[in-house]
């Protein structure tokens, strides 16, 4: 017997929607492993520390399960539908707990629209090279952006099982390329493990680019709080699919990375991606897949690098629409962004979001500007710094919570984990404004308008928010007076 969709205007996201698995590939798809292996390897190769990079990737792998101890935690604990914000709400309160869900709002937004330019420059490549026609970059992103919307409009079921489907096809052609390297003996020089993972590998030249480029990768693990309010058993759940993720993608991306480097030889790898920083950084793995499985798996990567970057832009809509919801919940934002449709999905907040994003990219649209080299680069790098400075709070906010609320008796996952990963976060967020123009490739003055422009932003969403929750306030007030007059 099928239940009948609500018709009206509601508030409520469906319940019981997804499970653990659906929540995974969610994740996976924002982490979009075929775009951080292709978009990400030669820099962090050609910029980094060489073949120490697989290292590097298992090193931010292994920190941000240690994020996870507390993380996981504190969701068994607290609502963490709203993501960051509930987390955040838990320990250090409300007023802080706007700043970070306006932090998660420009991290993901920025996000999304740093990965719309690459998906942009790709698909207008494609559609060049096999069609014979040439289409400006921004009309494949408005076409996109269209086509992400009413997905977003619909069953978070839907968005779950077209995610399965293009993270199982990017996952697939470079497992088929791994697999083509050891089972043909391809690496050149053999597979030597301490070239890649030894701690003098991990610590030559400037490792500290690699993990930057480490952690932009691995970007979308903790979203499985979002999806709380539409999980099966979300106490369970939420913690299974964080584990989940960060394992698989820090134990993949590693191995990945670490069957290029034997691919080139240690040796040589560093030299080869500077080579291909030259004219296109792509080439550093599409080379050796094509040279491995043939001419055809280029063509068919390119094709399924696009269809990552078009599930990652899912997945960071849906992360979008929820945090909005969430908001607008809490009456920190118009409550009709709170409104859902009769498939019980964020219809408002995805029209919202859809707005948003095509106003961050105008200025690159309207100046037709190289979407690689200024959109995806300059926006990641900037997405990059703020989530890091929300695993900061998120982790304060832990401790805090279990200091106050003594429900959980284990000092490893509500105290230790949790200080360890402010401090190594902290030094990853200096590492990153450190090396942030290396990073985004923009000037100094454009590198600093991008730092500044998160805490500005930060600021001013935070007075939106307090404003709105005043508002609603007195507007309860009147409503009680008027009642009991």
């Amino acid at each position: 017997m099928s239940v009948a969709e609500p018709t009206g205007p509601t508030t409520a996201l469906r319940k019981d929607a997804v499970g653990v698995v659906g929540i995974l590939f969610f994740v996976l798809s924002a982490q979009a492993p075929l775009t951080g292996i292709v978009g990400a390897a030669a820099l962090a190769v050609a910029l980094g520390n060489g073949a120490g990079a697989p290292g590097a990737y298992l090193v931010v792998g292994l920190v941000i399960i240690l994020f996870a101890v507390g993380f996981t935690t504190i969701t068994r604990y607290v609502d963490s539908v709203g993501g960051f914000y509930a987390l955040i709400r838990a320990g250090l309160g409300v007023s802080v707990a706007r700043v970070g869900s306006w932090l998660a709002l420009i991290t993901y937004n920025t996000i999304q629209a740093a990965m719309y330019g690459l998906f942009g420059a790709t698909a207008s490549g494609l559609i060049a090279r096999y069609l014979h026609v040439d289409v400006a970059w921004w009309v494949v992103v408005l076409a996109t952006v269209a086509l992400v919307y009413a997905f977003g409009r619909r069953n978070i079921e839907v968005g779950a099982r077209v995610m399965a489907v293009l993270v199982s096809a990017e996952v697939a052609i470079l497992l088929a390329f791994a697999i083509g390297v050891i089972a043909r003996g391809s690496a050149p020089h053999g597979f030597d493990l301490t070239a890649s993972f030894g701690p003098h590998a991990v610590t030559a030249g400037a490792p500290g680019i690699a993990v930057l480029f480490a952690i932009a990768s691995m970007f979308g693990f903790e979203s499985t709080a979002i999806y709380a309010g539409e999980a099966r058993e979300p106490q369970r759940t939420v913690p299974r699919a964080t584990y989940l993720s960060v394992s698989l993608i820090a134990v993949f991306f590693a191995f990945i990375m670490w069957v290029l480097i034997s691919y080139y030889g240690a040796g040589a790898a560093q030299g080869a991606a500077l080579d291909t920083l030259a004219t296109d950084p792509g080439n550093f793995v599409l080379g050796p897949v094509s040279s491995v499985l043939g001419s055809w798996a280029a063509d068919l990567t390119s094709v399924l690098l696009c269809t990552s970057l078009l599930a990652g832009l899912l997945a960071f809509h849906n992360i979008v629409n929820r945090y909005l919801h969430a908001m607008a919940e809490h009456d920190e934002l118009p409550r009709r962004l709170c409104r859902t449709n009769r498939h019980q999905a964020p219809a408002v907040a995805a029209a919202v979001q859809s707005i948003t994003v095509v106003l961050v990219m105008a200025w690159f649209m309207i100046g037709d500007k190289n979407p690689v080299a200024t959109l995806f680069g300059w926006l990641s790098g900037q997405a990059v710094a703020a989530l890091v400075v929300l695993y900061v709070l998120v982790s304060i906010s832990i401790i805090r919570y279990f200091r106050s609320h003594r429900v959980h008796s284990n000092a490893w996952s509500t105290t230790v984990a949790p200080a360890v990963t402010v401090v190594l976060m902290l030094g990853e967020l200096f590492v990153i404004v450190k090396n942030f123009q290396t990073l985004t490739g923009g000037s100094q003055t454009t590198c600093e308008v991008l730092l500044w422009s998160v805490p500005a932003v930060t600021l001013l969403g935070w007075l939106v928010s307090t404003a709105f929750k005043r508002r609603a306030r007195s507007g309860a007030v009147e409503v009680a007076v008027e009642t009991a007059a």
